[in-house]
């Protein structure tokens, strides 16, 4: 199956790559090291094998390896074994138990070949998505390890249920994991000599976080993702530094890895001294590999996320704008540039859009586009439905220079006890020829 092939003597490290290193000794001084190769016990060791014949044992049933191997056999054989024997502690039937679990789990994915377009698991494209919810790996680590960004703390949950759903959420996350991390883990693979730590190190940036945005609609997105990283990825978080972490956070975390073990609460680094953030990062990473946001020397996490815009679109920038009555939203189109308009909703009532000109110096102003009417038609009264969109700009994109008001008229009541939501979307590209 896989040419990577360690004894018994070898994953206790008396022979082979790991000799010399201290065995299963080395984990007293340093318990990162536990049911890694080269450092087992001799009872973690028969637990390997058994697992390894487990697998032979199906051989008619290849989903049981497939889930094993997450990213693809070029993991390695004795590398994605143990990921999952660390998950759970060496247990045997613990861990078979997990591998059904995560087999009949990831099944709906694998028949839908795991969501290789992310726009068609969204429902909306991934750089409007990544907008309301900033995540993505920008460089590696010095061990060649991806480095991943994610802000919690910016979610957006109103913009994000104004695009897609929460199972198209998961599709996406399914996306994310095996085609895009994947991918980048096969890839150092083959580039990097030695890589073999299917991996990553999640950069969690807390900065403006409030205990109001965890709320239930929030805590469900990261829930589902949570759960499907946990039992069908195994041990593939290397290490996690939460920077900008407010007050109430580090408090709370102090007490949370005194219930926890040694091996967990060691691979979190809670911060929140921007400086110090920094200097760990440097630590991890080389500068020319961090995002200039970071410390680093490169490209920004906003750079990296532009840079995943679909087409020939520069920039994109979203409002929510939340309609009792009537509302506005104002912004510029430098010279040099063009826009397109879109909304999002799932506005029963709906609402009337129109985009004019702020200037009203010389009389009415100019109005850029026509009166488009946004009605969702809602089919039941959850959130799995799809939500509604629409052009503002289906004439043709707006040329700058410009200040241009995006105008809507609500088709509720005003006296309505709550506002309609609608997000407005503004795809910026350079000016055409």
């Amino acid at each position: 199956m896989v040419a990577e092939q360690w004894d018994k003597d070898m994953l206790m490290g008396k022979t082979g790559p790991m000799e010399g290193k201290g065995m299963a000794d080395a984990v007293k001084s340093d318990p990162m090291l536990w049911g890694r190769a080269g450092h087992l016990t001799e009872e973690q060791a028969d637990i390997y094998e058994k697992v390894k014949n487990e697998i032979v044992a199906r051989e008619n049933t290849p989903d049981f390896a497939s889930t094993i191997y997450s990213f693809g056999e070029e993991e390695g054989e004795v590398w994605a074994l143990l990921r999952w024997c660390r998950a759970r502690k060496f247990v045997y039937d613990d861990i078979i138990k997990m591998v059904d679990e995560a087999m009949e789990c990831r099944a709906e994915a694998k028949k839908n070949e795991f969501y290789l377009d992310p726009k068609l698991a969204l429902g909306c494209d991934m750089a409007l998505y990544m907008a309301q919810f900033p995540q993505v790996y920008s460089g590696y680590d010095k061990n060649g390890i991806p480095l991943f960004f994610s802000k919690p703390a910016k979610m957006n949950i109103d913009a994000v249920e104004a695009i897609t759903t929460l199972q198209g959420i998961i599709k996406f996350h399914w996306h994310y994991m095996m085609i895009d991390f994947g991918e980048r883990l096969r890839a150092q693979k083959a580039d990097v000599e030695g890589f073999h730590r299917f991996e990553c190190v999640c950069v969690m940036d807390l900065s403006g976080l409030a205990i109001s945005q965890l709320g239930s609609r929030t805590l469900a997105v990261t829930k589902e993702q949570a759960f499907i990283d946990s039992l069908c990825f195994p041990e593939t978080m290397n290490r996690m530094v939460i920077v900008n972490a407010p007050s109430f956070f580090s408090a709370t975390w102090k007490i949370i890895k005194t219930f926890i073990d040694g091996r967990t609460a060691g691979k979190v680094d809670v911060i929140s001294s921007r400086k110090k953030a920094e200097e760990r990062l440097l630590e991890l990473a080389d500068a020319d590999q961090l995002p200039s946001d970071y410390g680093g020397t490169g490209p920004s996490t906003e750079e990296t996320l532009n840079s995943q815009a679909p087409g020939d679109m520069k920039r994109l920038y979203t409002e929510v704008m939340y309609i009792r009555g009537s509302s506005s939203y104002k912004t510029e189109i430098n010279e040099d540039e063009e826009v397109e308009v879109f909304v999002w909703t799932r506005s029963v009532p709906g609402a009337k859009f129109s985009i004019v000109d702020q200037d009203k110096s010389n009389g009415p102003p100019k109005v850029y586009a026509p009166t488009v009417e946004i009605v969702h038609k809602e089919l039941s009264k959850d959130q799995s439905e799809k939500p509604t969109s629409a052009s503002l700009t289906p004439t043709g994109r707006i040329v700058g220079p410009a200040n241009i008001k995006v105008k809507a008229d609500s088709n509720g009541s005003r006296f309505s006890t709550s506002s309609e939501k609608f997000l407005v979307q503004v795809c910026v590209y350079n000016k055409s020829s």
